[in-house]
């Protein structure tokens, strides 16, 4: 492309550019050879090219184009659809070479051809020669700006909106947007891009994101991509309200007349439509009946005309077939999070458990490091025998320097947590291979436990990591260095199933949150779920990360995706999302965090859909918010410690105080101590019940049904209580105010004043800013000697006390005015 033309342009979804299109959103290009124009009919499903022969490849979607003398017109169907291979209609003005192609703005099938000798005005719909030969120049009404396309060598100039210019050179690397309004071009906005730009087009208002208060997209082409650039305008609540004062009404896409009408002298405009979401008109798909047949036209009458079948044009989303080649995708509607704001915080130290001795900071990887509940904090101990300290929550403060009860284990511990429906009971995996259950009394440890409740044997090898039914009362599951997974009932106080499968070592499992299937996340490199009670195989089996450093699963989005915190190639580490209903299909969406040694421990909140996630050793807290639809991440505000934590696990919903907007608590620990650990979403009307925040949370605390009714086949669902206390109203029930305007208009400020009213406005402000005069004064109400004994018998007073800075010291004065006398003290 050794010259800058109008080397592509955007028209409802499709991209052009060279001989190469893009699909988009389902609607039509007008396309000439690079070195001339591109163009588009306002509602014809026509592309025109000038070319001797086109030859099209639907697979890699290209044209092969040669020169010649004639404009060929093409209907493109959708890109799941075959595309024509012969043109539907060819005009052959047979004038000469072939220079410019312009169709008219409000009429329908009107195009105009510039040759070497003659311009002519073809109706498309009519089967003889141009309507007229002579010069012709398209004008917008009422507009006062006319647009020709003119050949350009050097630069292009692009009429980017109602105001808005563009204009970029060739091998230049800078946008430059212009206001043409004023007498002198002044610019507006400077883009600096990276590469060089080799054409520039702007995306149609219609679509544009208004609700993110995007005013205009300009699609830049380089020599391997083409490049989106978007400008908004900032707005406060940009993402949730339309803007009507950014965005007027704007030309339609329905043609005013027909070219038949224009020539005998009509003067019709596009009708305007509105930008606002829920007035747009939606799109009518052409049945595919109504498909014109082909035809070739030409200057001297003759014609040949050929039945072909096309399917319509559809304006429904599009797949990303041509993304293969550069061509990025728009803003999706939703681009931010309401929890983007989100804040952490250490609580009071006051709420501290604070010297905490010989806290194990070797558990393996796939512990969480320590374990908590509503009622107790389980800590494992670098001490020999693998204890346990377990602290009460109601109790924080300094703990003891000695004689700390504890729980042996008499083994290291591997993994430890808390059963979700006994407050009291704790299991600890061992490096032995047995699962012990310890009874915590009521009030906490008053002295050392040395016998579990309840031993679990039948792992030959040391266990990786244990988990709790979320429904069912006594359901354990536990995955080992023999790559089995088997789950207990603590009921039968047995094992009850074998989960085979595994090639390497299980980093991780996670029920779903019906209970009915375990996700498990392998060394192996490869992500399966499992129905434990129909099969002791897989149900289904896909590619996990590519690192091997460790990982981490959770189910999100109501059980229908699965989340997968992990390490890629090059150890870097990621979120990898997961369809539930198809793990062969791979990642469906994924996120690149940071570089770090240590695996993400997610913690997932169903409520608000938000993951919180951080590593062992790390001083950052990473919040995303999870969406079932592009762009499935978003990303909230971070957290940051001020020392590199040990461990962070969260409480129940409950332990949120909802009237200062918490999402999530958590206890952090370090080396020495617990913190607790807030989360809270910045609000302005903290008086009422954030009900947008806070749905219905559900009782995982209850359980819903018994481990023999689990494993008999029966399903059970938890219950769901509300937030709200009795003395608070949502705030989706508060009553509406009324806008308040910040600013005053910029007539207010411009209005021409007298000099008494500036006068006037002066003594005002000055009167405000003294407050009231009748007030008394501060020193009025104070209590002194009396009168008489400051004021002498000729009515001065006698006694000074002055304070006299100088630069080398302070002095203080004493002078008597009766006698003339002063001091120095």
């Amino acid at each position: 492309m050794n010259k800058l033309a109008d080397s592509f342009l955007i028209k409802e979804g499709f991209v052009t550019f060279q001989n190469v299109w893009f699909h988009k959103s389902g609607a039509v290009f007008a396309v000439m050879q690079v070195k001339d124009m591109l163009i588009r009919a306002r509602e014809m499903d026509f592309v025109f090219v000038m070319n001797d022969r086109l030859y099209v490849t639907p697979a890699i979607n290209y044209f092969c184009i040669s020169f010649c003398i004639k404009v060929k017109l093409w209907r493109l169907s959708d890109p799941e659809l075959e595309q024509p291979s012969e043109p539907e209609l060819t005009l052959r003005p047979g004038l000469g070479r072939l220079e410019l192609l312009l169709f008219h703005p409000t009429s329908s099938g009107l195009l105009a051809v510039g040759t070497t000798k003659s311009p002519l005005i073809w109706d498309t719909s009519r089967q003889d020669s141009p309507l007229a030969g002579s010069c012709f120049h398209w004008q917008h009404k009422p507009s006062s700006t006319a647009l020709k396309f003119l050949p350009l060598s050097l630069s292009s100039l692009k009429v980017m909106s109602a105001h808005l210019l563009s204009d970029s050179s060739c091998h230049d690397r800078t946008l430059l947007v212009y206001d043409p309004l004023s007498f002198f071009f002044s610019v507006v906005s400077h883009c600096l891009t990276d590469i060089s730009t080799r054409g520039v087009a702007m995306v149609p208002k219609l679509a544009l994101d208004v609700m993110s208060c995007e005013v205009m997209r300009v699609l830049q082409l380089t020599d391997s991509c083409i490049v989106p650039i978007s400008y908004q305008v900032p707005r406060k609540n940009s993402g949730f309200e339309f803007h009507a004062d950014l965005y007027p009404d704007t030309v339609g896409t329905t043609p005013a007349m027909s070219a038949e009408e224009w020539w005998k002298g009509g003067n019709k405009q596009v009708e305007k439509v509105s930008l606002h979401p829920d007035k747009q008109p939606k799109p009518k798909a052409t049945p595919a009946s109504q498909t014109p047949a082909k035809k070739e036209l030409t200057s001297r009458g003759s014609k040949e005309v050929r039945n072909i079948s096309t399917a319509a044009p559809s304006r429904s989303p599009s797949s990303t077939s041509g993304l293969s080649s550069g061509f990025l995708p728009s803003p999706s509607p939703r681009t931010t999070s309401k929890f983007r704001h989100i804040q952490g915080a250490v609580m009071h130290r006051d709420t501290h458990i604070t010297n905490v001795r010989c806290i194990n900071l070797t558990t393996p990887g796939e512990c969480d490091g320590f374990c908590v509940n509503s009622k107790h904090v389980a800590v494992p101990l670098s001490i020999s025998g693998g204890q346990i300290a377990v602290f009460e929550r109601s109790q924080p403060g300094r703990q003891p320097d000695t004689a700390l009860p504890t729980i042996q284990n008499s083994v290291n511990v591997a993994d430890l947590c808390w059963d979700p429906f006994n407050k009291h009971r704790l299991a600890v995996a061992g490096d032995d291979a047995k699962i012990r259950m310890w009874q915590v009394p009521e009030g906490g440890l008053k002295e050392t436990l040395t016998e579990p409740e309840l031993i679990l044997q039948g792992h030959t090898e040391k266990i990786y990591s244990i988990k709790f039914h979320p429904l069912a009362s006594g359901v354990l599951v536990s995955s080992s260095y023999d790559l089995t997974v088997r789950l207990w009932s603590l009921e039968s106080e047995e094992e009850v199933k074998l989960l085979t499968g595994h090639e390497d070592q299980v980093f991780c499992m996670a029920w779903s949150p019906d209970g009915k299937l375990l996700a498990t996340v392998c060394k192996d490199g490869k992500v399966r779920i499992y129905d434990p009670r129909k099969s002791t195989t897989p149900v289904q089996e896909g590619p996990g990360p590519e690192g091997h450093r460790g990982a981490r699963v959770v189910w999100v989005c109501e059980g229908k995706y699965l989340l997968v915190s992990g390490f890629d190639s090059r150890s870097q580490r990621g979120l990898y999302l997961y369809s539930a209903d198809s793990l062969s299909s791979g990642v469906i969406a994924s996120a690149e965090i940071d570089v770090s040694p240590s695996t993400l421990i997610p913690f997932y909140d169903p409520d608000t859909s938000v993951v919180i996630l951080t590593g062992k050793g790390d001083t950052r807290v990473h919040i995303y918010e999870i969406v079932p639809e592009t762009p499935y991440f978003m990303e909230c505000s971070s957290f940051n410690t001020p020392e590199p934590h040990k461990g962070l696990a969260f409480l129940p919903k409950t332990e949120c105080n909802v009237r200062d907007v918490e999402v999530a608590v958590g206890l952090m620990l370090t080396k020495t101590t617990v913190e607790p650990v807030v989360f809270k979403v910045p609000r302005v009307k903290k008086e009422f019940f954030q009900d947008d925040v806070y749905p219905d949370t559900t009782v995982w605390w209850e359980p819903a049904l018994t481990a023999s009714a689990w494993l008999s086949g029966s399903n059970g669902q938890h219950k769901k209580i509300s937030l709200k206390p009795n003395d608070m109203t949502p705030v989706s029930e508060a009553p509406k105010e009324a806008p308040v305007r910040k600013y005053m208009p910029s007539s207010y400020y411009l209005e021409e004043k007298t000099d008494e009213q500036k006068k006037e406005e002066l003594l005002s402000a000055m009167v405000a800013k003294l407050g009231n005069l009748d007030e008394p004064l501060p020193q009025e109400a104070f209590e002194g000697v009396d009168d008489d004994e400051w004021v002498s018998q000729r009515g001065f007073p006698y006694l000074y006390l002055l304070l006299h800075n100088s630069n080398d010291n302070n002095t203080v004065i004493f002078y008597c005015n009766n006698c003339n006398y002063f001091d120095f003290l």
